[in-house]
């Protein structure tokens, strides 16, 4: 990687709205998604941020993340769950830690919407690997921990 000295470049503000919003990839979501900005910081930085709204129902696939991801819930109220884990509420201001390389998915609950901000980390350019979706039994499946 190659460190650049960034000191004398003034701080870039992109404006809400500015972005056209897109629609959450079929091969990476269920249901209605919208991921409304993106950005990824210059290098020598590895961070970006994506601002993921879920209509109720909606959700990830399965998926991993090299160097982990968080989430901060901005709206709403969510569910998500790790591989072999409950299946556990998350509400509005709730921050979670999704940790390097463990399987997961998350979105909306069943009947209300859910906005997130997701921050990741690159590795070598590979921010996510994902993988199948997530089915309706699993999505809904056991006792929901909200604790």
């Amino acid at each position: 990687m190659t460190t650049k000295d960034l000191s004398a470049v003034d701080m870039h503000i992109r404006r809400a709205g500015s972005t056209a919003a897109i629609d959450g990839p079929a091969e990476w979501f269920t249901g209605k998604v919208r991921i409304d900005w993106v950005f990824s910081a210059p290098e020598p930085s590895r961070l970006g941020v994506a601002v993921v709204n879920f209509e109720p129902g909606a959700r990830t696939h399965w998926h991993t993340h090299p160097l982990g991801q968080t989430l901060l819930v901005t709206d709403g109220v969510g569910w998500t769950q790790c591989e072999g884990g409950p299946r556990t509420e998350i509400r509005a201001g709730d921050l979670i830690w999704c940790n390097c390389g463990r399987r997961h998915w998350h979105g909306a609950s069943s009947i209300t919407a859910m906005q997130h901000v997701a921050i990741n980390e690159n590795l070598e350019g590979k921010v996510v690997d994902w993988q199948e979706p997530v089915d309706d039994q699993t999505y809904l499946a056991g006792d929901l921990k909200n604790d």
